[in-house]
């Protein structure tokens, strides 16, 4: 008899863990999610002001932003330094943590929105103005997280 009720107990207790656990993973993940946006619009919004101070050289039709995530990690150079110096926005780019590839470079885990795409509608283009998460899950807040 006793057994049957320590058993219950455990039951019990596991039930009420289990679900505990995974919001809590969840939850790590999410506030992970967070950094690493505000990491890289934080770099994009960097390397806008360089390329306003004059300090990326500009071509035609450029709009200001990178032409890929990799860019803000390899470097640029800088066309107002006089030996040849690079501007690095990112020491890494990090991966969407909930990408389901593991294998999948960092800058293919995140979609993508260009300058010249619509807010509601991103899509990738020649530069990179903003970055998303490609789950299809909605955060423990109800939103989307391509909507963060």
């Amino acid at each position: 008899m006793e057994i049957v009720v320590s058993l219950a107990i455990i039951a019990v207790l596991t039930s009420i863990c289990l679900p505990l656990a995974e919001v809590s993973v969840q939850r790590k993940k999410e506030d992970e999610l967070r950094v690493c946006l505000r990491q890289i619009r934080g770099a994009l919004d960097a390397y806008r002001q360089a390329f306003d101070e004059g300090r990326i050289k500009r071509e035609a039709g450029d709009s200001g932003y990178p032409k890929s995530l990799r860019v803000l990690v390899e470097g640029i150079d800088d066309a107002q330094s006089a030996n040849g110096g690079k501007l690095y926005f990112l020491r890494r780019l990090a991966r969407d943590p909930f990408s389901t590839d593991p294998v999948a470079p960092p800058d293919q885990t995140w979609g993508k929105r260009s300058y010249a795409s619509a807010p509601n509608a991103p899509k990738e283009g020649k530069d990179v103005y903003d970055v998303f998460s490609l789950a299809n899950g909605k955060g423990l807040n109800g939103i989307a997280y391509r909507e963060w």
